[in-house]
């Protein structure tokens, strides 16, 4: 009997001693999977592939995108929300993300993911959305694209990244504000809806700059307005609505979470993390290259930020009402 008491007290000290050399591991000790819940080609794409590249390179282990696209960016961040909170897992989310819980209650689905599941690590930027067309359009200016929408309701149509996405909440924002109609076509992501566009399937969109430039630079597109204050330094010629008078506002943010249960001690490395690569040469001159400059706020910042955007963007959605 004592022989079995001692050997059961040797295997508890074992299991202790096992537990206390998982607990003290050094994080991070393998690759980090940073989901961007969108296809390539999208604002959280083209955000999230130089911070992961720059926070491989300061945590020592690869920061590996994986694209989780579907359901205006839900499936991807359900998927961190319900993940393991280790830190392994790590979420670089749109401003949607404020907007889909509340979305999925007013169509009557059951709820994908809750925001108090996702703690904010860090916000890397933050730019208006901007009303684009194609280059061979005939809207030259808003103008001219307004008067054409109220005189032929339905006609025309715009894509976006899903329902209730950061690319389909302006556009509603707007059509409310000038009483005028559009057809809505949803895509799974800012990529697809680009090649929409571009391909003559959708006649204009609602995007970030950093998805966007690019087509800008080889005159594919046109801007015509955008949801911002003043100008912005990537398209100074182009006007937002406030300028006129149009009193609608909407951010396209990107920031990175993690699951709200993840350890102090792993999330306060991702915020230092986060830091420097938001201060990378090569990120800044990726991103800024992109017309979408570093508007960086650590996470104590972002979590105010972030509440008070939830907030707004909950009456928003319960004024679009429910979207087939």
């Amino acid at each position: 009997m004592r022989q079995k008491i001692t050997a059961m007290l040797l295997l508890s000290c074992l299991a202790c001693l096992s537990s206390l050399t998982i607990a003290q591991e050094v994080w991070p000790s393998h690759p980090i999977t940073m989901v961007v819940p969108f296809p390539p080609g999208g604002v959280a794409d083209a955000v999230g592939r130089p911070v992961a590249e720059a926070m491989s390179r300061i945590l020592g282990q690869p920061v590996i995108v994986e694209n989780k696209s579907g359901a205006g960016g839900g499936i991807g961040m359900a998927a961190v929300a319900k993940s393991k909170p280790d830190g392994y897992t790590i979420l670089m989310a749109l401003s949607s993300i404020s907007i889909i819980p509340e979305a999925d209650k007013i169509v009557g689905r059951e709820q994908s993911f809750q925001l108090n599941q996702l703690k904010p690590i860090a916000r890397f930027t933050a730019d208006p959305t901007v009303l684009i067309v194609r280059a061979d359009s005939p809207w030259k200016d808003y103008k001219s694209f307004i008067a054409a929408m109220r005189a032929e309701p339905g006609k025309y149509n715009f894509g976006s990244s899903g329902n209730y996405g950061t690319m389909h909440v302006p556009m509603e924002m707007l059509k409310s504000s000038e009483k005028f109609y559009m057809v809505h076509i949803p895509y799974t992501g800012a990529g697809p809806a680009i090649v929409g566009l571009l391909g003559g399937q959708v006649d204009a969109i609602a995007t970030g700059p950093s998805s966007i430039v690019q087509q800008m630079k080889a005159g594919k597109v046109r801007a015509l307005a955008h949801w911002g204050n003043g100008r912005l330094a990537s398209m100074p010629d182009v006007p937002s609505f406030k300028e006129m008078g149009v009193k609608i506002e909407f951010a396209q943010w990107a920031g990175l979470f993690v699951p709200s249960d993840t350890p102090e001690a792993i999330t306060n490395k991702l915020r230092e993390a986060a830091k420097l690569a938001a201060n990378d040469e090569r990120v800044r001159l990726v991103i800024n290259g992109a017309g979408s400059p570093i508007q960086y706020l650590d996470a104590p910042e972002f979590k105010v930020y972030w509440d008070k955007e939830s907030a707004q963007m909950s009456t928003v959605v319960k004024n679009i009402g429910k979207v087939e």
